[in-house]
């Protein structure tokens, strides 16, 4: 048997968030990806900075278009913390895989930070960092 704690159930939503922008990558759909973010949302990529939810659906589109054609974006999370009701940081193990893969290479997981706000009743995107594992 299983039991289920509050704080398990806080995290459901926030998980739920990561887990849908996995899926949206998997279809290549952008509209899909970026509804998670909010208007003024930050990704933040070795070498890039995307400063808007604008400036990421531009991004994301040209590379579903193009080099992440078919990939799928796998997002391991490793913990939530809660700052208050309506703030959640999230740590993720993370790692793009390739068309014809079913695992990728260990030298290409990265660590991602995840800030996520409640808003109007659901979870939003404020700001996301990835860079390369250790």
């Amino acid at each position: 048997m299983t039991f289920t704690t509050s704080q398990d159930t806080a995290e459901q939503p926030v998980r739920a968030v990561i887990d849908a922008v996995s899926a949206a990558w998997v279809d290549n759909d952008v509209a899909a990806f970026v509804a998670h973010y909010a208007d003024d949302a930050t990704a933040v990529l070795p070498g890039v900075a995307l400063l808007s939810k604008a400036v990421i659906r531009t991004a994301m589109a040209a590379a579903f278009a193009d080099q992440l054609k078919g990939t799928r974006r796998v997002h391991r999370v490793q913990g939530v913390r809660f700052l208050d009701d309506v703030t959640a940081i999230v740590i993720s193990r993370s790692v793009t895989v390739d068309v014809g893969e079913s695992e990728p290479g260990d030298g290409r997981w990265s660590i991602a930070t995840w800030v996520l706000s409640g808003r109007s009743g659901r979870w939003l995107i404020e700001a996301y960092h990835d860079c390369p594992a250790a």
